[in-house]
């Protein structure tokens, strides 16, 4: 029986806890990391894990912080942006609303093969010296307080092994280890399940329809590249290509609108997309014996009451929370968790107590969970209106670039002076976006909910395209602030704008309170961006006319 000691020891190697282990040996070299994980490796080949796509914060993470971006060209998908259809009953792609780019956006994004990149994540941290134990269960974590080390019993090829540890870093994923110990766990208010599945050939979308017109609306024409959306009342099914050459498929739905027990089976969930989303069972079920597994997720969504403590122990993935596939969030917070961590291990080098600051990073790592999480819950019932959808998915990636994009490009998630200067801005940008949520859902009470033939091309929009182009730009700290707060009241004036275009055509629509100047706002669906040659697939007219 060994007893070793260690700096950190992180449990759990997967994608978390071995980019945290990468991140801090960047930061310090001379730290002691141990990383203690309960799977294999190497990893098969699109391993059935959450999490394969990526948005920009993600994206930046893998790419620029840890320094990934040529494993991720190389190995992976660049993304073509996200893509939504309003395909409910229907297996005429051209004849639906489609909300997409027809060119990529400037900043990428990224679909990740979740067996390839951990391998190659395992690969580096083992070339960094670090100790990385795949294929080993944690038995025993006996916190400590104070300046105490912690202790952790683990068992590898059948022989128990003890550590001492400075830090201890719970990235066990929803085994939660720590969570479960310290009886963290804690409901959000979202209740959705999901059930995912892979199939070992590519699902081509362009190709789902003899129109060429359509297909060749994009350029390049593979629409198969984006995260496919598939959308109707109280669900979303998602589509993800895999660098293996698999592709990932999903059900993501409310739990009181379809339950569980309806798609919880391979079978079942084959039943329900024939009736909701026939062309999805349709191309799914031609390769049926290419099957390679099957998954469900019972109230996937879940908060926690602590994740980074004083006394040297954090939670960072989905060990501390989760949110929602929905817009692919999870490796932002894992991104965003583990720079906390980060700099509190770094002020605990320093000689720094680390409570104060492990307090204050929780708060703004919560408001940016709970900001994110307004996102989703109680709006499931929207997704399938092809009216409202695409002006709350406009909406949200506005706040998102906007805002905390912004905070983490510009290396701010640490600077307390930057934060606190922006203070009063933050929060008048988070009430705005939950009183523009509660309106998208007054809205669809009165919707029409029409479906016209029509590509929205939010590319076209020069501002949207801006802020996506313009997220790497370097800025000191008085320009960043003031581009935040020019962001702030940017969506106050897109609030006003998205109001007023509601109330044109449901004038009893009430407006919420404290928004900007609809005059001001953004070009939104409208003007010649959206009304050149080849926007309108038919002779109905623009939507939202």
């Amino acid at each position: 029986m060994d007893t070793v000691q260690r700096d950190v020891v992180i449990l759990g190697g997967g994608l978390a806890g071995l980019c945290l282990a990468l991140q801090l040996r960047q930061r310090f070299s001379d730290l002691s990391i141990e990383i203690i994980e309960r799977r294999r490796h190497p990893l098969p080949l699109a391993a059935h894990k959450v999490g394969e796509s990526t948005v920009e914060i993600g994206a930046h993470y893998f790419g620029e912080v840890l320094g990934l971006r040529g494993h991720l060209d190389s190995a992976h998908i660049r993304k073509f942006g996200f893509r939504f259809f309003f395909s409910e009953g229907r297996e005429d792609l051209p004849a639906l609303t489609e909300l997409g780019v027809r060119r990529v956006l400037p900043t990428p994004s990224f679909q990740i093969d979740r067996g390839i990149l951990e391998n190659h994540l395992g690969e580096r941290v083992r070339a960094a010296g670090m100790a990385f134990h795949d294929g080993a269960v944690v038995r025993t974590v006996d916190l400590a307080t104070g300046n105490e080390e912690h202790r952790i019993g683990f068992e590898h090829e059948g022989t128990m092994h003890h550590r001492r540890a400075r830090w201890v870093i719970d990235a066990s994923g929803r085994a939660g280890l720590l969570k479960r110990k310290l009886g963290l766990a804690q409901a959000n208010g979202h209740d959705a399940n999901a059930v995912w599945f892979r199939i070992d050939d590519k699902l081509e979308i362009d190709a789902w329809c003899n129109d060429e017109r359509w297909r060749t609306e994009c350029q390049p024409p593979e629409r198969w590249r984006s995260t496919n959306h598939l959308c109707g009342p109280g669900y979303w099914v998602w589509l993800i290509p895999l660098g293996s050459g698999a592709h990932s498929v999903g059900i993501v739905c409310d739990a009181a609108m379809h339950p569980l027990h309806t798609m919880n089976t391979f079978e079942r969930a084959m039943d329900w997309l024939r009736r909701f989303q026939p062309l999805v069972w349709r191309e799914c079920d031609k390769r049926s014996d290419k099957l390679m597994d099957f998954l469900f997720l019972r109230g996937f969504s879940y908060g926690c009451r602590q994740v980074f403590s004083g006394d040297r122990w954090a939670l960072t993935g989905e060990a501390g929370v989760f949110l929602d596939p929905f817009y692919s969030p999870g490796s932002d917070f894992i991104g965003i968790s583990n720079t906390y961590i980060t700099e509190l291990i770094a002020h605990d080098r320093a000689g720094t107590p680390v409570a104060p600051y492990a307090k204050l990073y929780e708060q703004f790592y919560f408001s940016f969970y709970e900001n994110t999480l307004s996102l989703y819950r109680d709006q499931y019932p929207l997704f399938g209106d092809a009216q409202i959808m695409p002006v709350k998915v406009i909406w949200d990636y506005a706040y998102y670039w906007g805002v905390l994009c912004q905070i983490v490009f510009q290396n701010r998630l640490t600077d307390l002076r930057f934060l606190g200067a922006l203070r009063t801005d933050l929060e008048s940008a988070s009430a705005l976006n939950l009183r523009m949520q509660a309106f998208f859902r007054d809205w669809l009470a009165v919707s029409e909910g029409r479906n016209p033939a029509v590509m929205l091309d939010q590319g076209r929009l020069d501002w949207f395209h801006a802020l996506n182009a313009t997220l790497h730009d370097v800025l000191d700290q008085a320009t960043a602030q003031q581009r935040i707060r020019d962001n702030v009241n940017m969506l106050q004036n897109l609030a006003a704008g998205i109001v007023a275009r509601a109330q044109r055509a449901c004038p009893h629509l009430a407006a919420p309170e404290d928004l900007g100047d609809a005059s001001l706002a953004p070009e939104l669906f409208e003007g010649p961006a959206w009304q050149t040659e080849g926007v309108t697939r038919c002779s109905s007219g623009p939507a939202f006319a």
